[in-house]
């Protein structure tokens, strides 16, 4: 638990100080793209995780390849910023930053994520309904969906909202009715 903390002192300021940049610059959405693209290849490479990651790893030559990674698609100040934790060696925080840089970007637009996971795959049609309820119940602007399948819940979907789970399962059903039979007994 120390340890999250630990990495919340850095994380937080430096993706406030990103979120306060991009603010002044008007490009808060580019940003959160921007993030939302090294996420997905932090995910994806680990070749590339393992590079920027490195200590041993000279910072002229991680700043080249987030050069030649980022390339002209991004913004000269967000590249800067990647540039500055590199000098700082706060590089290897670079996911966490990015992930907490899209949740205030969520925030600021009243975005809400909602992690969904359904015993099958959703049809596009559902995706939308799903979005719709929640966006009626938390009042949001928008939501955005994170979703997976487990075969598990037999059927139905669990939806998860930050705090809250809303669980429509086919196999949440039956522990209710399971809990409720030994509770008689």
């Amino acid at each position: 638990m120390k340890g999250n903390t630990m990495i919340a002192q850095v994380v937080e300021p430096y993706a406030g100080a990103l979120m306060n940049l991009a603010q002044e610059t008007n490009k808060v959405e580019a940003f959160a793209e921007n993030c939302r693209a090294l996420l997905s290849l932090l995910q994806e490479s680990a070749e590339f995780r393992s590079f920027v990651m490195n200590p041993l790893v000279k910072a002229e030559d991680k700043k080249g390849v987030l050069q030649g990674v980022c390339g002209q698609d991004v913004d000269t100040y967000f590249l800067n910023f990647l540039f500055l934790l590199v000098d700082r060696r706060r590089i290897v925080f670079l996911e966490g930053i990015c992930q907490e840089f899209v949740a205030l970007q969520r925030k600021l637009n009243n975005i809400v994520l909602a992690d969904v996971t359904s015993a099958q795959p959703l049809t596009t049609d559902q995706e939308a309904a799903i979005a719709d309820q929640v966006k009626q119940m938390t009042g949001a602007n928008a939501v955005e969906l994170n979703i997976a399948t487990d075969a598990d819940l037999i059927g139905g979907v669990v939806i998860k909202v930050g705090s809250k789970v809303f669980d429509a399962s086919l196999r949440g059903q039956l522990r209710r009715i399971s809990m409720d039979l030994l509770g008689s007994n």
